[in-house]
């Protein structure tokens, strides 16, 4: 089990390590953030999601092109109704509206942080 648990932890350095630009640029937004923690790259039983708030039970996916694969939505759906399964809301932007508006996109996630 503990060998399980370090390829685990080294699993989500490797992807903080390789983030996405769009990753990137929310992390800096979300970090600016005084009234909400967020955790990037965090475990959620089988899943690692790209951002969570545990206080309010909220992630965040940052989603880019290959997203848009018919195959890549259907897994997408069945991981956010996992998610939503354990109490856990789930908001997902798209690298385009990242790019367009950070600053929206974090006052959104803010939002969102106040109603759950």
């Amino acid at each position: 089990m503990k060998h399980q648990a370090r390829n685990d932890h080294e699993r989500e350095r490797e992807l903080r390590r390789n983030s996405t630009r769009g990753e990137r640029d929310l992390w800096k937004g979300l970090r600016r953030l005084a009234t909400f923690k967020f955790r990037r790259q965090h475990r959620i039983v089988r899943y690692v999601v790209d951002f969570y708030c545990p206080e309010v039970k909220l992630v965040v996916e940052v989603d880019g092109s290959t997203h848009e694969r018919e195959y890549e939505k259907e897994k997408d759906r069945v991981r956010d109704q996992y998610l939503r399964n354990l109490g856990i809301a789930v908001l997902r932007f798209r690298d385009e509206e990242i790019f367009g508006g950070i600053q929206y996109v974090v006052e959104r996630i803010e939002e969102a942080c106040l109603f759950l």
